[in-house]
């Protein structure tokens, strides 16, 4: 099976798992989509979604949280992990928001990454999943999986992997496929013990045939 069988067959059975988790991740602003990224960082998903409700009940706007002392701020946040420089970032990403852009989130990779704290990972799913762009997000699940399934080998960079990603799934699949990959990540194929006799995609997938048939 080449990889543009391998990827039609993952977009089909992403679809039919996923598709109706896809609506709940609309919901939130583009704003909020921006700021629970960044809570994402280096922490585990649990604590991102704790952390960004937490937030989020009392101040979802740049102008509430640019007003909110960073104290408070810290408090709102700590479950998040670093939460003295993730406040600080987020804080000074509300003030260039409101001062620079006007209140207004740019829908760009480049002016997004010119943000405090802001790299490749979270413009690529502010883009997806705040303006609802045809990128694809790569995030450890969506690195990890690529590399097992064989869309690129295991010394390619996150670049790579999108590249790639986006060269093989088809703009309208794209949301469904960062949203699907990333649950599956955290479901069934996990970084350490992936549960393989759990999971749908062993036909194609080249870590699982490297682990059953060695030789």
């Amino acid at each position: 099976m080449n990889r543009k069988e391998k990827a039609e067959t993952l977009v089909k059975f992403l679809k039919e798992r996923y598709s109706a988790r896809v609506e709940k991740h609309r919901k939130r602003s583009v704003f909020q989509t921006l700021i629970s990224c960044v809570l994402s960082q280096r922490t585990k998903d649990q604590n991102t979604a704790r952390a960004s409700e937490r937030l989020f009940s009392v101040a979802d706007t740049p102008e509430k949280i640019a007003k909110l002392p960073e104290r408070e701020l810290r408090k709102l946040i700590r479950v998040s992990g670093p939460y003295r420089q993730k406040a600080k970032r987020i804080r000074e990403i509300s003030r260039i928001i409101l001062k620079k852009y006007k209140g207004k989130i740019p829908d760009n990779r480049e002016e997004l990454m010119e943000l405090p704290g802001v790299g490749f990972k979270t413009a690529d799913i502010t883009l997806s999943y705040g303006f609802g762009i045809p990128t694809i997000a790569v995030d450890t699940h969506v690195n990890r999986i690529s590399k097992r399934i064989g869309f690129v080998s295991s010394e390619k960079n996150v670049e790579d992997v999108r590249k790639t990603l986006e060269s093989l799934i088809p703009g309208r699949d794209r949301f469904v496929v960062n949203i699907g990959l990333v649950k599956f990540g955290q479901e069934i194929c996990n970084p350490i013990r992936p549960k393989c006799p759990e999971c749908s995609l062993t036909r194609i997938c080249d870590y699982y045939k490297g682990q059953h048939n060695p030789f």
